[in-house]
């Protein structure tokens, strides 16, 4: 057997292990579980994230793992909450229509079965002494960091840029709203990670730069740099400049439209945390849509079956089952 072959045995025996051992978890504590992201980025270069909007979806990141042509086991080490999921899962539209509350309620469910650290998707944060009591909320049940994005007003997605009204808040006012969330938490451990919306809003790389500067001299964590292009370029250049004046700040991408670059590119270009933002949703959807399809177009589920997971691992998948 040769080494590609070794490899691949090694990736499917992994993956066809126990799913009942695979899912266990002996559970984790608000504390532990806060810390995790930042006691995982001191000992990793990059850091890969994957969409959480449902327990059960939390559940299958958690336990998806493959080795890689070298042997390495390869896993995501935390969730995205996403407003954008969450939003869509219950069928209303990303606006920041779906309440504090309501997500939180979710990720409460989400920490009940998993380990893993997660990172919130805040928006705009809302008004900054709402955002201030919000960071409290999010650090008593455990989440890692919250993602504030410096726009104002009504939110509208970032992909739609400015085929829609969207306006950026003031560099003075955001970085007032990041002091306020500073001053409220508790523990050093939550993080505040400011998204920067100057090249969705083509606003140019120097205003991108200077609010990135500006927020982390106001006290951000970190800093989220987001692009619609469908080329990794803008955010690669941005990369390259902010790490040159603060090499030590954690930087977030989100390559949803420039989906074609590669992990290891986005790390070795100075970003520290990579996140898939909505492909668990759109995954399940996709596969959601077709099954009813079929069903009906066949008269019958047999059809589908390959298309869906088998009952025994629904039950093997969900600890306590059986």
């Amino acid at each position: 057997m040769d080494t590609k072959e070794g490899v691949a045995c090694a990736a499917i025996a992994l993956l066809e292990m126990s799913m009942g051992e695979r899912f266990k978890s002996n559970g984790v504590t608000t504390e532990h579980r806060r810390g995790a992201l930042k006691r995982v980025l001191g000992q990793r270069k990059c850091l890969r994230v994957m969409e959480a909007h449902s327990p059960i979806s939390a559940l299958l990141a958690e336990n998806t793992q493959l080795l890689d042509e070298n042997g390495e086991s390869l896993a995501y080490d935390a969730f995205w909450s996403s407003s954008l999921t969450d939003s869509t899962e219950r069928g209303k539209p990303d606006t920041e229509a779906l309440d504090i509350q309501s997500r939180l309620l979710n990720i409460n469910e989400i920490f009940d079965v998993t380990t893993r650290p997660l990172i919130m998707d805040g928006d705009t944060g809302g008004q900054p002494e709402h955002f201030a009591m919000n960071v409290r909320s999010l650090e008593r049940i455990g989440v890692s960091a919250v993602i504030v994005e410096d726009k104002t007003g009504l939110k509208k997605n970032s992909l739609f840029g400015n085929e829609v009204p969207q306006s950026q808040e003031s560099i003075d006012n955001f970085c007032h709203k990041i002091r306020l969330g500073k001053d409220a938490q508790i523990t050093d451990e939550f993080m505040i990670i400011a998204r920067v919306e100057s090249l969705i809003l083509e606003a140019g790389m120097d205003d991108a730069l200077t609010r990135a500067c500006a927020y982390v001299d106001a006290g951000a964590d970190g800093i989220m740099i987001h692009s619609r292009r469908k080329t990794p370029e803008e955010v690669l250049e941005f990369a390259g400049e902010f790490k040159m004046r603060y090499p030590h700040v954690p930087l977030v991408c989100v390559p949803t439209s420039y989906a074609q670059i590669r992990f290891d590119e986005l790390e070795r270009a100075g970003f520290n945390i990579v996140i898939y933002a909505n492909h668990m949703l759109r995954s399940s959807y996709l596969a959601m849509q077709q099954v009813a399809a079929d069903i009906l177009k066949h008269g019958r589920s047999f059809e589908s079956e390959a298309k869906c997971l088998s009952i025994s691992e629904i039950l093997e998948l969900i600890p306590g089952t059986h």
